[in-house]
């Protein structure tokens, strides 16, 4: 059973949800990757004791009492929320983000909250006020971005279950990257709201885990429409096939272009695999994929821009001293927000300007039908698209901050699933010659989430992938 399940039916049967959390607490507070923000001591024993008192009463939790830790650009009443910025130092959260509520409803525990990049901004973890997080396989690497503290977590066995969010593969990359499984659900299929946004029609909120079963019981614990989100749906996520046997599996030559050798290599052996396994391998087009990286970096840094103009010292954020408003407003976003950030923000405040908004942003919406045209077509004749996550294994810290450009390549087989709304997941298929995991991407159609879970659980046990942490938790 996978260790999230085990912890819920262990509590089930009445062991003490408290004990669980309790070791789960320890081992964030001992933590020595920097991927744990901050641990939630006295919400999380309170929070573990009404667990047991519920199950006492006759309740059965699909999640009771396991543990989980929860990036910090999502909500919990009373607990920070400052997306790893210095312009949110000190934002206290009035409300719950509906996907964590659900998670609670359904037995977890929140204990600990997760190093992000900036407002999510970033492929390696490196932007976050509170310094970069290290790999658990090797520290002197990234762990990806900028859900790179989830995955951290999850992959040094600190907690079975993490959350985080995908805006252009924040989740796959370091899932990736860190040796996990890591789904981007279908957009709509999970609440947005109490995500502070970053692009909103490209966020949405994910599972990080060890095990796919663990990702896919927090997945069915968290989705479902939401009255406070306008842009939730209620997909219908029916049980799926567990075997490989009869799958149309497709590949984009253009995916092999650009990877790393190892990476090149992993693909092509778990595509054999699959084929062994019953799978057959077609080849697909994705013409218009070759754009995603600059439509992304229109529409997201547009939105980017739109979102986080209230951070402006009055509203939210940072309050600078200053002798008149204009001076005010200046000073505090100057003060509050990093590099990437601005840079973000003027990219995204320059493609919505008069005079610009036509050339660029307008024309990026264009493309990005296009792209998600092409993947409709594409699975009129494939059921998945499998390929690469990212063009290469994790990099050394520094190695591409000074390069914005080659630090957003990094997202470049990532991006096009947000931009189409659909799911797409990560899971560990082998290591690199350095030991390093590789991982690899599934997509499929709107609503096939649960079964891209089990099709990469068949995939990631074919190469011996084992379903636990690194060996870094010991």
């Amino acid at each position: 059973m996978s260790p999230a399940l085990a912890i819920a039916e262990a509590v089930n049967r009445g062991t003490s949800a408290r004990a669980a959390v309790e070791r789960a607490l320890a081992a964030c507070r001992a933590e020595r990757w920097n991927c744990i923000v901050r641990t939630c001591e006295a919400e999380a024993l309170a929070a573990a004791e009404a667990v047991d008192r519920r199950v006492r009463a006759g309740e059965r939790l699909p999640l009771a009492g396991v543990p989980i830790a929860v990036k910090d650009n999502l909500c919990i009443t009373g607990l920070p929320a400052t997306c790893c910025s210095r312009m949110l130092a000190g934002y206290i959260a009035p409300y719950t983000a509906t996907a964590i509520a659900r998670l609670q409803d359904a037995g977890a525990v929140v204990v600990a909250q997760t190093n992000m990049d900036e407002f999510a901004f970033g492929s390696s973890n490196e932007t976050s006020c509170y310094g970069p997080v290290r790999n658990p396989h090797d520290p002197t690497r990234i762990p990806g971005g900028s859900s790179g503290g989830s995955a951290a977590a999850v992959a040094a066995g600190l907690v079975p279950i993490a959350i985080g969010s995908d805006t252009g593969g924040s989740i796959r990359q370091p899932a990736g990257l860190c040796g996990c499984f890591g789904l981007k659900p279908t957009y709509g299929l999970v609440s947005r709201y109490g995500l502070i946004a970053f692009g909103s029609s490209l966020d949405q909120v994910g599972p990080l885990a060890a095990d796919p079963a663990d990702a896919e019981a927090a997945l069915l614990a968290m989705a479902g429409p939401d009255p406070l989100d306008a842009t939730s749906v209620a997909w219908e996520l029916s049980a799926p096939a567990a075997s490989l046997a009869g799958l149309r599996l497709g590949v984009v030559p253009a995916h092999r272009e650009g990877l790393q050798p190892a990476v090149r290599a992993a693909l092509e052996a778990c595509c054999e695999r699959a084929r062994a396994a019953g799978a057959e391998l077609v080849e697909v087009e994705l013409p218009h994929e070759r754009y995603a990286v600059a439509v992304y970096y229109i529409i997201g840094t547009g939105e980017a821009a739109s979102n986080l103009a209230r951070m402006d010292g009055v509203r939210f954020g940072h309050r600078a001293e200053a002798d008149d408003l204009a001076a005010l407003y200046a000073e505090s976003r100057g003060q509050g927000f990093g590099a990437e950030a601005k840079r973000r923000i003027m990219l995204g405040t320059f493609v919505l300007s008069t005079g610009y908004y036509e050339a660029y942003y307008r024309k990026a919406m264009q493309v990005r039908r296009l792209i998600r045209d092409d993947f409709r077509a594409a699975f009129a004749r494939c059921a998945a698209i499998l390929g690469p996550v990212s063009p290469t294994t994790a990099f050394r810290f520094g190695e591409k901050l000074a390069d914005p450009l080659q630090m957003y390549l990094s997202d470049i087989f990532t991006i096009a699933a947000n931009l189409a709304g659909i799911p797409a997941l990560s899971f560990p298929c082998g290591r690199d010659p350095d030991g390093l995991p590789i991982g690899l991407q599934l997509s499929g159609p709107p609503g096939s989430d649960r079964q891209l879970l089990a099709w990469s659980r068949a995939l990631a046990i074919s190469a011996g992938v084992p379903l636990a942490p690194c060996d870094a938790a010991a």
